[in-house]
């Protein structure tokens, strides 16, 4: 099967979390939750965190986030991951959600977002993010 998005169109950054949306993720209209689809970013984002700051990361922040296209029951939802950049302590992650399709495997996006999270030590405060290993 063949990915009928546009070569223009394609997902930004890592594949970080692919999930199936179920019955018991939709709201009384039958389309899956936004918040839903919002805390699987968190999660990849979250991943993608903790890979950078070798260690326990804290979401801090979440910048403007459009939904553009609904998620349905069967939909596929893939978590896209990007660090954009990196500070002393915390980083902001590009994080794009995508559809694919049920039956058709079409991708669509869905909404994209920057998220911040701090990197934390035990006692939950703010640690440096440590040089990047290569």
């Amino acid at each position: 099967m063949t990915d009928s998005t546009p070569p223009a169109a394609l997902p930004r950054g890592e594949l970080a979390v692919r999930t199936i949306a179920m019955p018991a993720d939709t709201n009384a209209n039958g389309d899956i939750f936004g918040g839903w689809v919002m805390s699987q970013m968190d999660l990849a984002g979250g991943i993608a965190g903790v890979e950078r700051a070798q260690g326990r990361v804290v979401t801090v922040k979440v910048d403007a986030m459009t939904f553009i296209a609904p998620m349905r029951v069967g939909d596929v939802l893939e978590i896209y991951s990007q660090v954009e950049s990196i500070g002393r302590t915390s980083m902001k992650i590009h994080l794009e959600a995508w559809a694919q399709r049920f039956r058709t495997h079409r991708r669509d996006k869905v909404t994209d977002a920057t998220f911040t999270f701090v990197a934390v030590g035990d006692d939950g405060r703010p640690r440096p993010i440590p040089p990047e290993i290569r």
